[in-house]
């Protein structure tokens, strides 16, 4: 099996709700993503990846990533498709410093082999189960409007909320406690982005204590020392999510139990191949996973939704950006219901995309 044709597609999507955090004080209405197509020469089979990317967590830029995209176009196409790892392999140099560019490729090349195999790919990875809850993101925003935005995304089905916080402890309290008091059935999570020091972040913890299933990343993602001190005196789990840029960070957060658990995005380190082994790490240190995301299309969330399906070690599912891209060419095969990401039976990422 060879490879005919590898087209790089850079496209703008446009976001129906403007997106705040720590990182973006500034509301976000559009975002920059790379659509690969991979195209074989005997079978009509059709791949596609994607590299979803945020400058301000990776360094990246649209210019960047398509340049680099059309290097590995380039080079994959001498490539046999199916030696996964080898392959990817042959990408590494061309993609260092690049995670989106390295996950596009990977979840192209997944998506080809489970569409070679005819099976999809949650159960080509393992087949572990065929659904996981997801949280939603509400925005950073006043008390008033993040306790409107919950009850929205409470309406539309959501069970799950993560709150983003981090630039003020004492407002992030009152806001989760307002979503709680009004919304008291409802899952809550907060991600801090690294917002607290160590003693705002245990305060937190314990005022929110029975209110959230777990505080993310709540110190700067370069002290670990810090980040274990929170979890050791945290009556609540302490997620990692930008302590981890790797299979080496998450090997240095498990020696040092520097978290209850880690959190992964396919987009921000590296693809599939990646994200299995941090879970491995995980598992093996009894670390929980979430598989997240970034405001991305939804053959990336399909990407991400096949590894948290393909394994037992995966306890939270964060897979939610896709529901406001006003413009996504990609159209998911998988099923949304009261709260649930179902899988779909459909070979491969099981997405169809019209570009």
């Amino acid at each position: 099996m060879q490879i005919s044709r590898v087209e790089v597609m850079p496209v703008e999507l446009n976001l129906r709700l403007p997106f705040r955090s720590a990182y973006h004080p500034s509301p976000v209405d559009r975002v920059g993503v790379v659509f690969v197509r991979v195209e074989m020469v005997r079978r009509k089979a059709i791949a596609w990846g994607c590299a979803a990317f945020d400058p301000a967590i990776t360094g990246e830029t649209m210019e960047k990533v398509t340049q680099v995209c059309h290097a590995c176009a380039d080079r994959v196409r001498s490539l046999s498709p199916l030696n996964t790892e080898y392959a990817l392999a042959e990408l590494a140099s061309l993609t260092e410093g690049m995670p989106s560019v390295r996950c596009a490729f990977d979840i192209a090349l997944h998506d080809l082999l489970g569409i070679t195999a005819g099976l999809p790919l949650y159960r080509l990875l393992g087949g572990y189960r065929d659904r996981i809850q997801t949280s939603i993101t509400l925005s950073l925003a006043g008390v008033q409007e993040t306790v409107e935005m919950a009850q929205d995304r409470a309406r539309q089905g959501f069970r799950i909320l993560k709150l983003k916080g981090g630039l003020n402890p004492e407002e992030d309290v009152r806001r989760a406690q307002a979503v709680c008091d009004v919304l008291p059935d409802l899952t809550l999570r907060l991600d801090a982005d690294q917002g607290y020091t160590v003693q705002q972040a245990i305060d937190v913890a314990c005022a929110l204590e029975g209110k959230l299933e777990f505080l993310e990343q709540p110190t700067p993602a370069s002290d670990l020392s810090a980040l274990r001190e929170v979890t050791q005196n945290s009556p609540i789990p302490i997620l990692a999510d930008e302590s981890l840029m790797g299979p080496p960070s998450a090997l240095e957060i498990a020696a040092q139990r520097a978290a209850h658990g880690v959190s992964t995005k396919l987009a921000t380190c590296g693809g599939l191949g990646c994200a299995r082994q941090i879970d491995a790490i995980a598992r093996a240190a009894r670390l929980s996973t979430m598989v997240g995301c970034l405001n991305e299309p939804a053959l990336l969330i399909a990407a991400g939704l096949g590894l948290a399906l393909s394994s037992p070690n995966v306890q939270y599912g964060d897979l939610d950006g896709h529901f406001d891209l006003a413009d996504d060419p990609s159209q998911p095969g998988f099923h949304f219901v009261d709260g649930w990401l179902i899988a779909a039976d459909a070979p491969g990422l099981g997405c169809t995309v019209k570009l």
